[in-house]
């Protein structure tokens, strides 16, 4: 039976490693990607593809950063908005070349979505999440004394600005997309968990500097129109317990109380594993169907239950 997917590709999805960090490389990563992708468009599947964004938007703000005295700063929102625009770029470009290979005649379309949050989300009080370039401490005081930042120390590596990362309360365009999805279009959306936007009392929008957490826009994405399963694409194959370790212990099939059990022992990592096992409690909590979390190379093995890690009710 033809599903309505939403895949939700990590970073390894567009960055192989450390030394493979440039623009070609990322454009050769994200075809290797599309590759994986391209049976399920081939069953009949409808597909939505979200991504993530992080390394990107650092990119963007540290170039930003060292052009300062000459060129006015790029807000996060407007990193967020560009990263949108060129990760799309390669996805559509690369699906485009490989769906002509395969004598497929669907269309494809990447958007810039906007993500509304809440004004008053707690986050914007106590902003947490690190971005940007390592500074020292002096460097870290004149900055916050200039722009008004919140800088903190990070890891014993330096210190960094730290924004908001406030919660989707709503996807802007996501009658935009059931609409391409109507027509048979492929859709990539929701880059980076969405481009932070708050109302004002008259209505209007406006962008914010905050992040959102990539896997829960991708979950709220997902719920928004109504996918039959989220598939959370990452660098592993299997979900883990005892991860690295002697008694490690792959999940093939588990349930949403399963996961909250294996997050209140402390079995996932709060930055890697554990947003994205929340992303799918999150998702079947709100109606959602079916989750999986698995490597890009088995996306086809899993959605056919022959792999992955499969999360149900």
């Amino acid at each position: 039976m033809n599903k309505r997917l939403v895949i939700a590709v990590g970073g390894n999805a567009l960055i192989a490693d450390k030394d493979r960090q440039s623009e070609a490389d990322q454009n050769e990563q994200v075809k290797k990607t599309c590759a994986h992708i391209i049976p399920l468009i081939q069953a009949g599947h409808e597909v939505v593809i979200t991504h993530g964004n992080g390394p990107q938007v650092g990119f963007i703000l540290q170039r930003s950063e060292m052009c300062a005295e000459k060129l006015a700063r790029v807000p996060i929102d407007t990193a967020g908005a560009q990263t949108q625009g060129a990760i799309g770029y390669y996805f559509v470009q690369n699906l485009k070349n490989l769906l002509q290979s395969n004598q497929l005649k669907n269309s494809v379309c990447a958007l810039v979505t906007q993500t509304l949050v809440n004004k008053n989300d707690e986050s914007f009080q106590k902003p947490s999440k690190p971005i940007g370039s390592f500074w020292s401490q002096a460097e870290a005081l004149q900055i916050q004394e200039q722009y008004g930042w919140t800088m903190k120390e990070d890891a014993g590596r330096g210190y960094r600005r730290v924004v908001p990362s406030p919660l989707p309360v709503e996807i802007l365009e996501k009658d935009i997309i059931k609409k391409l999805l109507a027509d048979k279009i492929i859709v990539i959306a929701g880059g980076g968990g969405g481009v932070p936007v708050i109302k004002d009392d008259q209505g209007q929008l406006h962008g914010v500097e905050a992040v959102i957490d990539k896997d829960r826009g991708s979950a709220h994405l997902a719920n928004e129109i109504k996918a039959d399963t989220l598939i959370i694409a990452t660098a592993v194959d299997f979900v883990y317990v005892n991860f690295n370790k002697d008694n490690q212990k792959k999940l093939e099939q588990v349930t949403v109380a399963e996961l909250k059990d294996y997050i209140d022992q402390g079995q996932f990592a709060s930055g890697s594993m554990l947003p994205k096992i929340e992303a799918v409690i999150q998702f079947l909590e709100n109606g959602g169907k079916e989750a999986i979390i698995t490597s890009p190379e088995m996306l086809t093995l899993a959605l056919n239950g022959q792999g992955g890690t499969h999360i149900i009710k």
